[in-house]
């Protein structure tokens, strides 16, 4: 991706789809990125790679208060997610609800070779796999054309003088719709990217594909995002 691609898509749409998702994206600004194991041999340098480091090795050992303090620190961000993956809210926390359930599980296998989060994140990303093959696939077809008409007859209801919240809806409405147009793949990587704010090495971990793969599909999705996306302010 060229210098010019990534500033026009940064200054540009991307600032919409972070104002739709407000409480996605926000990354620990305590975090210092680093190829090293999130279980570092000085306790100090491990809390700093990985600041879920405490509450994941009292979860391990069966400490369920420190498990549910993560589910409240990630629950809004695992069901945002979700959503810009399945397109269905009610769904969502469906998807996310099992993501915790499956974390809490493996919880004991998880070695710490990535980020408690890039963990979290690869285990959502799987749960909404599962979902859209269970309930997506059948009901493609008539799921968008019926999408397409709610998503016409909301856009006639929103007034002229519509308020900051009617507005942000809207933003969001058209932002699911393009994603729902990229391939799965493009999809999960650019909303990684661009609405949960995981770095290319991390989006690597949680798809299990290369980073140049991960580069790709993010270019490829966002030159597919920015004709759909240049009304969305």
């Amino acid at each position: 991706m060229t210098g010019v691609e990534s500033e026009r898509w940064t200054v540009g749409t991307s600032l919409a789809v972070a104002s739709a998702w407000p409480d996605a994206g926000r990354r620990d600004r305590t975090r210092v990125t680093t190829d090293k194991a999130v279980w570092a041999a000085d306790p100090a340098d491990a809390e700093r790679v990985d600041p879920d480091r405490a509450d994941v090795e009292a979860a391990r050992g069966g400490d369920a208060g420190a498990f549910e303090a993560l589910v409240i620190r990630y629950q809004a961000r695992i069901v945002s997610f979700a959503a810009a993956i399945v397109h269905d809210t009610g769904a969502a926390e469906d998807v996310a609800q099992e993501a915790f359930i499956r974390a809490w599980k493996g919880l004991r296998s998880f070695r710490g070779d990535s980020a408690f989060k890039t963990w979290l994140y690869k285990i959502a990303s799987n749960a909404a796999r599962t979902h859209l093959e269970r309930h997506v696939r059948q009901a493609r077809v008539g799921s968008e054309s019926l999408d397409d008409e709610e998503a016409a007859l909301r856009a006639d209801e929103v007034p002229s003088g519509a308020t900051g919240v009617e507005e942000t809806l809207t933003t969001r409405e058209a932002i699911d719709g393009a994603l729902a147009q990229l391939p799965e793949d493009w999809r999960l990587a650019v909303v990684l990217r661009d609405i949960e704010g995981l770095d290319y090495k991390e989006i690597a971990e949680v798809t299990g594909a290369p980073i140049g793969t991960v580069e790709s599909r993010i270019f490829r999705a966002r030159r597919r995002l920015r004709p759909l996306l240049c009304t969305v302010r």
